[in-house]
């Protein structure tokens, strides 16, 4: 995927979940956040942030806060903070085959018993649903999730448990946004459920997938896999 009207700056403050103040050639802009996760070891004041400018009028907000370069050992990383942007770049690489086949059907937002699973696929007689995880959180080269708890993704993975047993296939891939990392891992320290239910589900049946991503402050595209380790 390609962002639009790219802006370098330097974050200031995050008054509240959806609004951070940085610093631009342009002057300081208030900007949207386009994850709604704590974050808190992303947006550090005086790191460097990338933007994405909106075109539409009738916004409140000319930008939206799409990425942050984080500071490791290793030196700069690059990481894509955009949560409406892992679905996009995995509906982009299964459609064109990624999982090993391109689907004679694959949509996006397909109910099944009380959740609403991110994609629904058929091919070759067989049918399927993918749950995506965006991935942002690092520590030394490994990339973890949840950065916080959610119930949410428990729930997930217990539906996709359920829809195996009726007979679909059922996976969850975790969109790591930020390149070279060694593994992905459930983070049991801040949710252990979550890592509970991701084994759980493995044992059923369930694929567990994890893909890195090649990341520019203007575009996000999958470009290979990641271990996962559960």
């Amino acid at each position: 995927m390609v962002y639009q009207n790219i802006l370098k700056g330097k974050f200031l403050a995050r008054p509240n979940r959806f609004i951070a103040h940085v610093e631009t050639e342009k002057g300081v802009e208030v900007c949207h956040v386009k994850n709604t996760g704590r974050c808190r070891e992303l947006l550090i004041p005086g790191c460097t942030v990338w933007l994405s400018g909106s075109s539409n009028p009738a916004r409140k907000t000319r930008y939206d806060l799409i990425g942050v370069e984080k500071e490791t050992p290793q030196g700069l990383l690059p990481i894509n903070m955009d949560s409406q942007a892992p679905n996009q770049v995995f509906g982009e690489w299964a459609a064109a085959g990624g999982l090993g086949f391109v689907p004679d059907l694959l949509r996006p937002e397909r109910r099944y018993g009380d959740s609403r699973f991110d994609f629904y696929w058929e091919y070759a007689g067989e049918r399927g649903f993918w749950e995506v995880k965006g991935v942002t959180l690092e520590e030394d080269g490994v990339a973890r999730f949840p950065d916080a708890p959610t119930l949410r993704g428990v729930k997930h993975l217990e539906e996709l448990v359920r829809a195996k047993t009726e007979g679909y296939r059922a996976g969850v891939c975790f969109v790591v946004q930020m390149p070279g990392m060694k593994r992905v891992e459930p983070n049991d320290s801040t949710h252990p459920q979550f890592g509970e239910a991701l084994r759980r589900a493995a044992a059923a049946g369930v694929e567990v997938l994890a893909v890195e991503c090649a990341v520019t402050p203007g575009s996000l595209s999958v470009c290979g896999t990641v271990p996962v380790v559960l």
